[in-house]
């Protein structure tokens, strides 16, 4: 899934109860394609090529993401049909580059704040 922020709810939380564990991925400014893929319905979208896609420790994430996170289920919480989760990050790598930004239903990055 794309989330606009990592506390947006899952449609279909199975696969992290089943398992107990969920990897996050920021994606990089050039990664927008990767975005909209997990943006479209499961049964819309087709397949991601494999070479996109990583691991860290023993979460699925996103390969050439500026940061990327393992996660265990640290508590989960039911709310109305989804579940909310509650995540204990346990592994994190971090690297350069300009994060993907969703703003004003677009994607774009940050503005360099400076005047000169």
């Amino acid at each position: 899934m794309t989330a606009s922020s990592v506390t947006s709810v899952s449609l279909d939380p199975g696969l992290i109860s089943s398992t107990g564990r969920f990897g996050i991925s920021i994606l990089d400014s050039s990664q927008t394609d990767i975005a909209k893929h997990f943006a479209t319905p499961p049964e819309s979208r087709g397949h991601l090529e494999s070479g996109l896609l990583g691991e860290l420790e023993q979460s699925p994430v996103i390969a050439d993401a500026i940061a990327s996170m393992d996660c265990s289920v640290f508590s989960a919480h039911p709310a109305g049909d989804h579940t909310v989760f509650i995540g204990k990050v346990e592994a994190i790598s971090v690297s350069d580059g300009d994060p993907l930004v969703w703003f004003q239903r677009q994607f774009g990055v940050f503005a360099d704040g400076s005047n000169g």
